[in-house]
């Protein structure tokens, strides 16, 4: 029997594993988007725009809602006696280290998407401040630097941590053998609609809805690359350029995919996180070490003095008679929220799945304090030496926002810095590894919400197949997304 046959009969022989109404509803379903995006792509971008309007102008209240609501129930969870389950034997230990988990918690989660938004979010907010602040004064400058840790802190993984919990519990505790939405709305749709049609339509949206959501992420990355490679090689940078960047960078690590979790997504992620914290320990030493530190721990301290107000407000006076509406909240934390929403079941599945042997309490606890942490040490390193950089007047990354855009106000930044050629070789590295790392663990999520049976591991050629058809739409969505 040649290769080929092998594993061909192979596939054939396992494909009795999978759900085939979610594998092929969820095709179906791409297949109809993706090819109307393509033919009628400025009615998408329109129906899109106002789509979101309407999400955060009319329903930001549900949003602000739910945001709160989640990190009340997670912290009363750490405290209550539903913390103390474990997701496994009770003698079992955690299957992963805690820096390896910890490593993969935030490498999964985040993408390269902190990369961008770490280094130049406060610029955002330094010239549209909320509060009706004047742009560029003293309160705005500090707000700048706050709402960042604010909007990726414990309210954002309070939201990923809501589908995990059901669906962990079923998995670990209930020896459910599936990783799947529709199992964690088994105490709302019952055991026989979660297994029956209502189940497999709520499966074949979370795929859609997955892909749609890391469009948005994968969106930001390519032009991080695309714009790496033309400071290091003079590469062009077009779109076709972005896209193909994307495909290739992608493509050379599908073996971390094929490797599973253990020796592909936890290896990849250590590496990542490693390079992360040493890029971040480097512009820590050489740029202004103080101001960062004092900044940080500032900006630290207001948002725990604010975290209620920014958590309601949602400027419900704003238009009304001689009030000023900036729209803040619904352009930002409204957003934010719905964003970090679209995301939450499939890192609820990932955060289940790389939690086994740890007790509730330790996933919750955990996953917000080290989710939190790291991207406040981007805010406050990266987005700290970018707004010194403003207000010194050493490089004014307002104005290169603004007329270059978000992109080349960032390179700029790090052009800024000691070995400046190393470092944005580097950035570019670590853009490409979170970018691997948010398809490994897409791929992993998608293979395992199509198989009946991951008791142990999706099966490789379906994760093969998940991170293919992911290579395949996404540079489409992102476009449509962009």
């Amino acid at each position: 029997m040649t290769p080929y046959s092998f594993w061909n009969y192979s596939v054939k022989n396992s494909f009795s594993l999978i759900d085939k109404p979610t594998f092929f509803g969820a095709i179906a379903l791409l297949l109809t988007i993706i090819f109307p995006l393509i033919l009628f792509p400025e009615q998408g971008a329109n129906w899109i725009a106002t789509a979101k309007t309407f999400m955060t102008d009319k329903l930001g209240f549900l949003y602000l809602s739910l945001g709160i609501g989640a990190f009340g129930f997670m912290i009363y969870v750490i405290f209550s006696d539903m913390g103390q389950i474990k997701l496994g034997e009770s003698d079992e230990k955690p299957e992963f280290a805690t820096a390896s988990w910890a490593a993969m918690l935030f490498c999964g989660g985040i993408g390269a998407s902190i990369l961008y938004w770490g280094c130049i979010e406060w610029a955002y907010y330094y010239q549209s401040p909320p509060f009706q602040l004047e742009p560029g004064s003293e309160e705005a400058v500090r707000w700048a630097a706050t709402y960042g840790l604010f909007h990726w802190g414990p309210i954002a993984w309070s939201i990923y941590l809501v589908p995990a919990l059901p669906i962990a519990y079923f998995f670990y505790v209930r020896k459910q053998p599936v990783l799947k939405v529709s199992s964690a709305l088994m105490p709302v749709l019952g055991e026989k609609n979660s297994k029956g049609a209502a189940g497999k339509i709520v499966d074949v949206l979370f795929i859609f809805g997955l892909l749609g959501g890391a469009a948005t992420t994968l969106g930001l990355a390519a032009p991080l690359i695309s714009e790496g490679l033309n400071q290091l090689f003079g590469m062009p940078k077009t779109t076709f350029t972005q896209v193909l960047v994307l495909l290739i960078c992608t493509a050379i690590f599908a073996y971390s995919s094929y490797a599973g979790l253990e020796k592909g997504i936890k290896i990849l992620s250590n590496i990542n996180f490693w390079g992360a914290m040493g890029l971040l320990a480097f512009v820590l030493a050489v740029g202004p070490t103080i101001f960062m530190l004092e900044t940080g721990l500032d900006s630290i301290g207001r948002m725990l003095s604010n975290f209620f107000v920014m958590a309601t407000w949602a400027e419900p006076f704003g238009g009304y008679g001689t009030f000023d509406d900036t729209h803040f909240p619904q352009d930002w934390t409204i957003f934010y929220w719905a964003w970090w929403l679209v995301f939450a079941p499939s890192m609820g599945l990932f955060v289940a799945r790389i939690s086994r042997g740890r007790t509730i309490k330790q996933m919750v606890s955990g996953s917000i304090f080290f989710g939190s942490l790291g991207c406040f040490l981007f805010f406050m390193i990266l987005g700290n030496y970018g707004l010194s950089l403003q207000l010194s007047n050493q490089l004014d990354v307002v104005h290169i926002l603004n007329t270059q855009g978000a992109t080349s106000a960032i390179f700029a930044m790090l052009g800024e810095l000691p070995f400046s050629t190393l470092i944005i070789g580097l950035f570019t590295v670590l853009c490409v590894i979170f970018t691997a790392t948010t398809f490994d663990s897409i791929s992993y999520i998608l293979a395992s919400v199509v198989q009946n049976n991951v008791t142990e591991e999706p099966m490789r050629w379906n994760r093969m197949f998940w991170r293919s058809r992911s290579l395949s739409y996404q540079p489409y969505l992102c476009l449509w997304v962009g």
